[in-house]
């Protein structure tokens, strides 16, 4: 049965939904930009910069779900000008193994929430339990 979690750091939504789900298989992130992160408008209009600071956000949400940037298995770009791929792409390649990167969409979106020029959405599958939990016996 799914979990539904808003991060005590971000502003409750202001659609009705949580900032994430979780079940026992994968973590989904809602949309996020650098308008819905504290200080993040400093930010606007700099794509690489944005792309930065909802990165960064992802992997701290990712890690209090239990999971890195390595189990992130798709991803979901708008950004508000397809001309401005390549520099989105530059900082967001920076936050996985080369060669290693999960299935993406992009597309452009020309209204994203508070003027950002990006949105970012994640899909991370949980890591399994190490052989070495799953055979320490639990208290009863």
């Amino acid at each position: 049965m799914p979990t539904f979690h808003n991060d005590a750091t971000l502003p409750d939504p202001l659609f009705p939904g949580s900032h994430m789900a979780i079940d026992d298989d994968y973590v989904f992130l809602s949309g996020l930009t650098a308008e819905d992160i504290q200080g993040g408008e400093t930010v606007i209009g700099d794509m690489q910069e944005e792309t930065r600071l909802v990165m960064r956000r992802i992997q701290r949400m990712l890690a209090s779900a239990g999971c890195a940037m390595c189990d992130v298995v798709r991803v979901d770009v708008h950004i508000t000008e397809l001309a401005l791929i390549r520099e989105m792409d530059a900082a967001y390649a920076e936050f996985f193994e080369a060669h290693r990167y999960p299935a993406r969409t992009c597309t452009q979106s020309p209204g994203l929430y508070g003027g950002a020029h990006v949105e970012i959405t994640v899909i991370a599958r949980r890591p399994a339990p190490s052989d070495e939990q799953a055979a320490t016996p639990t208290p009863d």
